[in-house]
């Protein structure tokens, strides 16, 4: 058996934000690191500096300025290629094997603009699409020994967000998003990881820039999810946020999200 830890986070640039990233890598080890927002062509992300601290295989999908998903890792990994759901042509799935077989795919699922009606706002339709072509290819072929993580732009819990009455018409809370998240779960027979671990409770991974104290005012969304295919979930515990680094010097919205699997 081995035991390794994994972290996902929507890093909002990765060239920006090199030197978060290489805090977090040094502060906390993870031996895989999957972030998403990249923002930045596969050739421009600062992969010397990654492998200095030991993150010696990376596996990604880039693009300029927009989206973007990288795998960084201490354990050996092969590319296990990726999907354009929704036809949208962005950087927003990479997959990637770990030498014990563990697939891990690491998803950014579009934000999905201000409005929650696709007839007035394409992105929000965009969001939709996306997820249903997730839902409609796990179940086409049933995901085994995998990982799911990524900023998946939805928070399906009450407890995922500040004020679940407050949330239901704003995006990333709304019914039409939670149900549309939960087909996606159930078509791969995902399970939250995180949630299993910390079952109750107020739990979130974003603040908004808007707050003057984010941390004060606390009005935060659990976006970022880990989950796992059901013959691994039980290997699954250890799982945190790491609501520090929201507050590092120049920070991301988001916070890293962890979990350790021994397998």
């Amino acid at each position: 058996k081995m035991s390794f830890s994994l972290a996902t986070w929507n890093i909002n640039s990765v060239r920006l934000r090199e030197p978060l990233v290489c805090q977090l890598l040094e502060a906390e080890g993870p031996d895989v690191l999957c972030l998403q927002e990249c923002k930045s062509p596969v050739d421009k992300i600062p992969m010397e500096r990654f492998r200095e601290l030991g993150y010696q295989h990376i596996v990604a999908r880039g693009q300029k300025g927009y989206n973007g998903v990288a795998i960084l890792s201490k354990l050996p990994l092969e590319d296990a290629g990726d999907r354009d759901f929704a036809q949208l042509g962005h950087a927003r799935h990479v997959a990637a094997r770990l030498e014990n077989g563990v697939t891990i795919h690491n998803f950014y699922v579009p934000a999905g603009g201000d409005k929650p009606d696709r007839e007035i706002n394409e992105k929000f339709g965009q969001k939709l699409d996306y997820l249903t072509e997730m839902r409609d290819w796990f179940k086409g072929s049933k995901p085994q020994k995998s990982i799911l993580v990524g900023d998946l732009n939805i928070a399906p819990r009450e407890d995922d967000v500040w004020d679940h009455k407050k949330m239901l018409k704003i995006v990333s809370h709304t019914p039409v998003e939670v149900a549309a998240l939960t087909d996606v779960m159930e078509a791969g027979g995902w399970s939250d990881v995180t949630r299993n671990d910390i079952p109750e409770g107020k739990l979130y991974s974003w603040w908004s820039y808007r707050a003057k104290d984010w941390d004060a005012a606390d009005k935060g969304r659990r976006l970022d999810h880990v989950w796992a295919t059901p013959d691994i979930r039980e290997a699954a515990h250890g799982s945190r946020v790491l609501r520090d680094a929201r507050g590092w010097e120049k920070p991301s919205d988001h916070a890293p999200v962890f979990a350790t699997f021994d397998l």
